[in-house]
């Protein structure tokens, strides 16, 4: 079955609108980082606050989400995602209440902090949904190759479009305004996302029974992929505090989100056409090959000395990205029990989002005495350890991976 084949047989499997609000329901969620950040910063005129604000937000949304995805694995994903939609949506609107010339910080940062815990994380929970909803279709291996490759650009294509939407929406209609649009998106596209058929088949009644059901979730494997995900969160940190520093040296500060946007397209197309890759190139495989690329591709940071350069190596570093994340993905999908997959997603999803604030602050402190280089230094160091890590425990990821998927 041919990738484009494939898609088309996904497409006609689930319905379109399956696709549209499992899509549109992750975009609140990369807004809403950027939008504290914006709106604190604009509203207190403290840069400081702001960063502070959006740092709490997403190292909460990075612990929450795993219990989030726990709590789904027990009772479903229909009330959990529902309440989290819900729940976040007024706690985003009780952020632009709270921010206001002379407020209190500590009542800022306490309401993103909970706000934080609440904002559901659909892609790792969409990912969940696509093996029992090809349950019975034939070639399934190819079809959920096809899904996890969509759900990787999917999640590329949110981080570029989430951002840029507070970009215009910030000019239109205010940062508030921005942030308030994130809310509304998210009690219609989050709501949506919860009560779709398909999460009746994510049910717990539903599940049990579908794979092995016993077995642990944090075996040497998990971990390994967990800890994966945490040099693709160092990465995008990174990369995207090296750009701000170089944008900013060189006036224009204003382009650093457009620039960063450019691993996110590059990213989107890989993880679209790695569904073309034959089957017999296991995961494992995938994780090191993109790993190396990952490695090779980001050493030519260190030599940009140009907005124009920069733009060009970023476009090629984004080819390795959405590969390398599509296999971590694929590859808990198979080694975690199915009864904990959800649970299993999340805590990737966590594990990215700790390894962003990781990246972000150490490149941001290196850049406060030695500008970008420094800053891209740690976008090296994540990729030469996440080739490491992948040539480490490959043997250990094969080994790990039921005949079946082989």
């Amino acid at each position: 079955m041919s990738a484009v084949a494939a898609y088309r047989a996904l497409l006609r499997i689930v319905g379109p609108a399956y696709i549209f609000v499992a899509f549109l329901g992750r975009i609140p969620l990369a807004m809403s980082q950027l939008g504290v950040l914006v709106l604190v910063s604009s509203t207190t005129g403290r840069y400081g606050a702001g960063g502070v604000a959006a740092g709490i937000l997403a190292v909460a949304n990075a612990l929450g989400s795993p219990l989030a995805g726990a709590l789904a694995d027990r009772i479903g994903q229909r009330p959990v995602v529902l309440v989290q939609s819900l729940v976040g949506a007024a706690g985003l609107v009780a952020i632009v209440l709270v921010t206001e010339p002379g407020a209190s910080l500590a009542l800022i940062y306490t309401a993103a902090g909970i706000t934080g815990l609440a904002l559901p994380q659909v892609g790792p929970l969409a990912r969940v949904r696509w093996r029992p909803i090809t349950r019975d279709a034939r070639d399934q291996r190819r079809l959920i190759d096809a899904a996890f490759s969509y759900e990787g650009a999917a999640d590329e294509a949110s981080f570029v479009l989430g951002p840029a939407l507070i970009g215009v929406l910030a000019v239109v209609a205010a940062p508030a305004g921005a942030l308030v649009a994130a809310a509304v998106m998210l009690a219609v596209f989050g709501t949506w996302f919860a009560l779709h058929p398909t999460s009746a088949l994510v049910a717990r009644n539903a599940v049990i029974g579908e794979g092995s059901s016993g077995g642990a979730m944090w075996t040497v494997p998990f971990f390994v992929l967990a800890l994966a995900q945490m040099c693709v969160g160092m990465i995008f940190g990174s990369v995207q505090t090296g750009t701000t520093v170089l944008a900013t040296a060189a006036g224009q500060a204003g382009v650093a989100g457009l620039i960063h946007a450019v691993l996110g397209i590059g990213s989107v197309i890989a993880g679209l056409a790695i569904t073309g890759l034959p089957e017999r190139i296991l995961y494992a495989t995938r994780m090191l090959v993109a790993a190396a690329g990952l490695l090779i591709l980001s050493l030519p940071l260190l030599a940009v000395d140009s907005l124009t350069s920069l733009i060009a190596v970023i476009a090629l570093l984004g080819f390795a990205v959405a590969p390398y994340m599509i296999s971590n993905f694929a590859l808990a999908g198979i080694l975690v029990p199915v009864r904990r997959v959800g649970t299993a997603m999340t805590l990737l999803a966590g594990a990215t989002g700790i390894g962003y604030a990781l990246g972000a602050s150490v490149a941001g402190q290196l850049a406060d005495s030695g500008g970008h280089r420094p800053a891209f230094a740690v976008t090296v160091f994540a990729g030469g350890f996440a080739l490491v890590l992948a040539a480490v425990a490959n043997r250990r990821l094969r080994e790990a991976v039921p005949q079946a998927h082989v």
